[in-house]
């Protein structure tokens, strides 16, 4: 399970203050758990029995054995909250064999798709098309480019190989009875960067070889914890509690780091989540990730003499269930110190002495899991989201909405000549 400890020389957290921190926000906790005040349009993600029940379970293991039987290739067209999630899980757990994981429509450059379709030459592959209103730009212009692409390789038989996850209703839904496509729901109850857990996250994840059932089963445990521990104990509470602590300090970053490139896209799912349910009115910590010890080479400049703005937050792994000695090989190169070690051994120092390092001048948060798995993916996807609708609370923001984000669309479709968008 998910632990969380810190390390601060600053004087902005200690114990006291983040306990009582947790307690003055502890109604939020309660009422949390009882969806008050939450948009119940937007609550869908905390009944994983709705959207990641049995049926829902076994009929992603099907379609996912099919494809794994069939197919070289799976693409999954996204973009933002309907790929991340996937992406996070596919990069770090993919299971070897068939098929290749592939990703479009979370781009408009002509340069990008014509590499992923050449990426496609000589393989048989499904698509899936995640759009929940099919309105957005991305995946609607890569599943046209796509579907061609399909018909022009399997003809008549095309339809079988196409996939779209669209909500019930919705244009793409009446698209898929019209040709013969797949259609997997959309959650209706869940907005884009919620969805880990259902269908929008959990078929390309399957198609990977990953447990989806083991990723629920971490992130019922995680629902658990965050609905039983008092807020002294209580993770996300204590977690959303100090970045308000740090907020109101007036630190304005929060990075998050780790010494494991298996969270690379895990990253992209926690900046989405945080950025766009907590940044909005003139209000949010700005998340940003930096790749450990890579960046240590650059970023870590900053860090440890740069404005005085950001805090960190690890993502610290308890065994990763890999070896590899650095036995001599009978050259002297002048790192005999590291004779007998493991690689393990040179991270757990490179991370430890990071953190001792930072903590002197910036808040160090660290959340430790005990490895790379798939009911730890579960428990993160679970733990980040409680912990953002809590914090989000603590801003008093709205979580769910993300209006910001509809600005830019309204100038882009007028310029492509959408009548309905005209300003």
């Amino acid at each position: 399970m998910l632990k969380l400890t810190f390390a601060d020389q600053t004087g902005r957290l200690t114990d006291e203050k983040l306990r009582a921190e947790a307690e003055k926000y502890a109604p939020l906790l309660a009422g949390m758990k009882e969806k008050m005040g939450l948009d119940p349009m937007s609550t869908g993600w905390m009944e994983l029995e709705k959207w990641a029940g049995e049926d829902t379970l076994s009929r992603l293991e099907s379609i996912a054995g099919e494809i794994r039987q069939k197919a070289d290739a799976f693409v999954v067209i996204g973009v933002g909250g309907s790929n991340n999630a996937a992406r996070s899980m596919v990069k770090a757990l993919k299971r070897p064999g068939n098929p290749e994981i592939i990703w479009a429509g979370n781009t408009l450059s002509a340069p990008a798709m014509n590499r992923m379709l050449r990426s496609l030459e000589g393989k048989d592959f499904y698509i899936d098309c995640i759009a929940k209103n099919f309105e957005t730009l991305e995946p609607g212009a890569a599943f046209r480019v796509l579907r061609r692409a399909l018909r022009e390789k399997y003809g008549a038989d095309y339809p079988a190989r196409v996939i779209a996850t669209g909500t019930i209703g919705s244009p793409l839904e009446a698209l898929c009875q019209k040709e013969g496509f797949t259609f997997l729901p959309f959650p209706t109850d869940i907005g884009g960067r919620y969805t880990a857990l259902s269908n929008v996250g959990l078929l390309p994840a399957a198609v990977a070889g990953v447990d989806i059932r083991k990723v629920t089963g971490g992130a019922r445990k995680m629902r658990e914890a965050v609905y039983s521990l008092p807020p002294g104990e209580n993770p996300a509470l204590l977690y959303a509690a100090a970045r308000h602590l740090l907020y109101e300090a007036g630190y304005r970053v929060e990075m998050l780091a780790s010494f494991e490139p298996a969270f690379g896209w895990f990253y992209k799912w926690w900046i989405q989540l945080f950025a766009e349910s907590e940044g909005k009115e003139g209000k949010g910590l700005f998340p940003v990730a930096s790749a450990y010890s890579e960046e240590l080479h650059s970023v870590g400049q900053f860090v440890q003499e740069g404005s005085p703005i950001l805090f960190e937050t690890f993502l610290e792994v308890g065994e990763t269930g890999e070896k590899l000695s650095l036995a001599p090989d009978g050259v002297s190169d002048g790192f005999d110190y590291l004779d007998g070690k493991d690689y393990g051994d040179l991270n757990a120092a490179a991370a430890e002495a990071t953190r001792t390092a930072h903590s002197r001048r910036l808040p160090v948060l660290t959340l430790s899991v005990p490895r790379i798995d798939e009911e730890t993916f579960g428990e993160l996807f679970a733990f980040f989201q409680y912990a953002c609708v809590l914090s989000s609370g603590m801003l008093g923001v709205n979580p769910f909405d993300q209006p910001g984000v509809e600005a830019y669309k309204r100038w882009m479709f007028k310029a492509l000549g959408k009548r309905e968008w005209d300003l």
